[in-house]
């Protein structure tokens, strides 16, 4: 479920449980590469016990697809085990949460990047639109909020910048992209809130693309890990680091 670009890939990784009884579970789990034609939304061509409902309508995000996968009696020859045969069975979710670090930053990035467009958004229309013959960039009550907006921003891409850095260098960065993602996606939600109040009632027309940010920014809440999972992960990895 929730497969991004789904319908259009030709390579899909597939985590699948291959071992019911290992202990502890997640030993039990193996990551497949599965192939399809890509745009083909039944039976997936040649590759018979696949198919692909039509493309879940979303509130954002519109620019990629998201769809589901409905894989049943589909044969993966072995040789498609991620890590080889040998090496890669039992190995799908260590090779998934690896990944799953990566994807942290890069929503974290994705973060920033709508706080820096809707930032940039709110500083430009509040010294357009005047009131009473004054921009409203002159009300100390904007002010504070492009202040905070700006400072948040700027945390978020320090905090982003050096999970990056950790992860590119290939050195535990488990606890930093957690920080950045839960950081980044919250300050993406709280920015673009705040440039929507700052437009009033234009930030609701599909007229300004403030409008458009605004429906983006919730999936960073929950892509890659949800808030709350994110403090769980921090919370953990914080004692493990710090063991009396």
């Amino acid at each position: 479920m929730w497969v991004t670009n789904g319908l259009l890939s030709g390579v899909v990784f597939l985590l699948a449980k291959t071992d019911p009884d290992a202990d502890p579970p997640y030993k039990g789990m193996t990551c497949f590469i599965t192939e399809k034609e890509p745009g083909v939304a039944e039976n997936a061509g040649e590759y018979e016990g696949l198919d692909i409902p039509p493309k879940i309508k979303k509130m954002g995000y519109k620019g990629v697809e998201s769809t589901e996968l409905v894989y049943e009696d589909y044969r993966c020859p072995s040789a498609n085990v991620l890590g080889g045969e040998e090496a890669g069975l039992g190995q799908g979710f260590r090779q998934m949460m690896d990944s799953l670090e990566v994807g942290r930053v890069n929503v974290a990035a994705r973060g920033v990047g709508i706080a820096q467009r809707a930032l940039e958004l709110a500083l430009r229309y509040s010294q357009e639109r005047k009131t009473f013959g004054r921009q409203i960039a002159d009300h100390q009550a904007i002010q504070f909020k492009l202040a905070d907006m700006a400072t948040k921003v700027e945390a978020a891409r320090l905090l982003t910048l050096r999970a990056a850095r950790l992860k590119d260098a290939g050195e535990r960065s488990d606890l930093e992209a957690g920080m950045a993602k839960l950081f980044a996606s919250e300050t993406g939600k709280e920015v673009v809130e705040d440039s929507f109040r700052i437009h009033g009632g234009y930030g609701y027309s599909k007229e300004y693309e403030i409008e458009r940010l605004y429906r983006d920014a919730p999936l960073l809440l929950i892509g890659e890990g949800t808030s709350e999972i994110q403090r769980m992960v921090i919370g953990k990895k914080l004692l493990s680091r710090h063991r009396v």
